[in-house]
């Protein structure tokens, strides 16, 4: 089977790495795509996974519908000339361009409806399936469900373990306190006039957690100056280790903070989508493996944060939450490949028979 796997995000790298491995052992043959994403081709790079550079990208929203135009059309000749019958991936332009080919699409969504409304409106409207998590809130009929985040196919127990020694990297002994504070660059189509933390409450923050640890910023734009000191010098691929053994994840990132909730560590996240994402409504609500406040609660946030820090073993507390957790989900990457490998039988088996997933635990 010829499959297309379109990188639009750095996490879809990790998302998606251990399908393209597992995909390749079964005999298949997958093309990698990617924009210039340069965080993305260095994990893509990293990892020895090949693949086709697609072009340029912008911030502005016209720029990105114009240039939306020229990727779908470089996209569109690349799946004819390789006859490809699936494209996987969390994808705009792969959706759009199924229609315009003969290849099926089967695009990961973890986003509610009603936070992504471009990516339904253009991107759910085109896919073949829609593959989401069991608590996000979707209405199209094209959706299949699974026991499941995006952050389990590359962090679940069976997919990956921890390096200690990126402890040493850094200067810290196991055990010590420190923090990973993630500073959001709110870039995508559903993060316009999307709020995080002011640079106040990051001064604020900041210079509170440096009286009890260590801290280490992490970022996806440049850092402020004042805060230059304290950025994190790690290799990106490294950096779920290092979330593994952290004390506790501050920030107004999404996709780090259920990657701290899988791997069990606190996660406290500040931006204007808390109390809004299914997914991280069920991470606090059902499973206590993260907190969310919106902006204006920036002081809740430092109370939690030294709420969390009395408890006398902070990380054993959130071992027994993350089994709990664990023991409701499945080996999502196992999940994605027998899907893609039996598709299009493996719809109509989880149509007619969801529970067939736990199969993949």
């Amino acid at each position: 089977m010829n499959i297309l796997i379109d990188i639009a995000h750095p996490a879809h790298v990790h998302l998606t790495k251990n399908v393209y491995f597992d995909l390749i052992k079964g005999g298949h043959d997958v093309t990698v795509t990617i924009k210039d994403i340069p965080s993305a081709i260095f994990l893509l790079q990293k990892y020895n996974i090949p693949f086709v550079f697609l072009g340029k990208m912008s911030d502005s929203l016209f720029r990105k519908a114009f240039m939306q135009l020229k990727y779908n059309f470089k996209l569109a000749r690349l799946i004819r000339k390789k006859r490809i019958d699936i494209g996987f991936c969390s994808s705009l332009t792969v959706a759009q361009v199924s229609k315009m080919t003969k290849m099926d699409s089967l695009i990961l969504d973890d986003d509610d409806d009603d936070i992504e409304p471009l990516f339904v409106k253009y991107g759910h409207s085109c896919a073949d399936v829609v593959l989401s998590p069991d608590c996000v809130r979707r209405a199209t009929p094209k959706a299949i469900f699974y026991a499941g985040y995006h952050e389990l196919a590359y962090l679940h127990p069976k997919r990956f373990v921890p390096d200690p020694n990126v402890l040493k990297e850094i200067g810290i002994e196991e055990g010590e306190t420190f923090f990973v504070v993630r500073f959001n660059a709110f870039k995508a189509h559903h993060d316009v006039g999307a709020q995080g933390l002011s640079l106040q409450n990051k001064e604020k923050l900041i210079r509170s957690l440096e009286k009890k640890g260590k801290v280490f910023i992490t970022t996806e734009r440049d850092i402020e100056p004042e805060f230059q000191k304290y950025q994190l010098k790690l290799s990106s691929e490294k950096i779920h280790s290092l979330l593994y053994y952290a004390t506790m994840l501050i920030g107004d990132s999404q996709t780090m903070t259920t990657e701290a909730a899988v791997l069990g560590t606190p996660a406290i996240r500040c931006n204007s989508f808390a109390g809004r994402i299914s997914v991280f409504e069920e991470e606090e609500h059902v499973y206590q493996l993260v907190y969310s406040f919106l902006p204006s609660e920036f002081d809740n946030v430092m109370k939690k944060v030294e709420e969390i820090l009395s408890y006398s073993d902070i990380k054993g507390l959130w071992a027994e939450r993350r089994q709990k957790f664990l023991l409701d989900k499945i080996d999502v990457t196992a999940f994605f490949t027998w899907f893609i490998e039996n598709y299009p039988e493996s719809k109509k088996i989880m149509q007619e028979n969801p529970d067939y997933q736990y199969n993949f635990r």
